[in-house]
């Protein structure tokens, strides 16, 4: 995978998720106005403290930020939150749920 070009496409999809403009998430972590534009747009990537401070703007580890699985990021861990307050019975049926689902 290119994960020069790929960066900035999942930088602004996880962006727009969050219904923020490119501007105001750019202000919000300190920067220049044009900081997370320039990133988006392939004439910059951020250093790699800049690029932690983006996955806590976003709420997300640097794993969840490079996990390309369809489920969104928020999605999957509010899932697996719900999932641990289930018993291990339910679980158990969940997963077999979900196994059923996957060989239909």
């Amino acid at each position: 995978m290119d994960y020069i070009s790929w960066f900035p496409q999942r930088m602004a999809e996880l962006r727009m998720q969050k219904g923020v403009s490119a501007r105001d998430m750019s202000l919000s972590l300190g920067q220049s106005a044009s900081y997370i534009n320039k990133i988006e747009n392939k004439r910059a990537l951020p250093s790699m403290n800049g690029f932690l401070y983006i996955c806590e703007y976003f709420g997300i580890t640097p794993q969840e930020f490079f996990d390309t699985s369809p489920l969104a990021p928020d999605k999957a861990r509010e899932l697996l939150r719900e999932l641990g307050r289930l018993t291990p019975e339910q679980a158990e049926h969940i997963l077999q749920v979900v196994g059923d689902l996957i060989r239909k």
